[in-house]
């Protein structure tokens, strides 16, 4: 079994949610920023880099919203590009609350995001996105 460990934020401001859109291979919708952890690197410095990778936003982190854990089998992955899966994949992900201090809001170069924006609360239903989302906005008591 393949094992992904990623780091992911909540940024709200103004009855908005900081979204960027992913895009890889077979899959696409709206999802919460952040991503893998490189070796080695704290889950912290991660989601601020990935942060800054995908919005263009500089963010501190304010602290930690929960840790889910979910295993897709080979079947249910998306090819991203890398040829089709072979095996199921568990992956850990470490969610933080954070906020915006600095950066313009971008759209990351050569990467699997190709938008990314703010939403109101009461629009995130309507869009398409990957199921972290509902689960984050549960945490926080943001589902409608």
């Amino acid at each position: 079994m393949f094992t992904r460990v990623a780091a992911y934020a909540l940024v709200v401001e103004d009855d908005r949610i900081l979204l960027p859109h992913w895009s890889g291979g077979t899959g696409s919708g709206w999802t919460m920023p952040g991503g893998g952890i490189d070796p080695g690197e704290h889950p912290e410095d991660a989601v601020v880099r990935e942060l800054r990778e995908e919005t263009g936003y500089d963010v501190v982190v304010d602290g930690l919203l929960g840790v889910d854990s979910i295993v897709v089998p080979t079947e249910q992955r998306f090819d991203i590009g890398l040829g089709a899966p072979t095996e199921p994949m568990h992956g850990i992900r470490i969610v933080y609350r954070a906020h915006v201090v600095g950066g313009e809001l971008s759209v990351e170069a050569d990467g699997t995001t190709d938008g990314v924006a703010w939403h109101h609360l009461s629009d995130v239903d309507a869009l398409d996105r990957v199921g972290l989302v509902d689960v984050v906005r549960g945490w926080a008591g943001l589902l409608s």
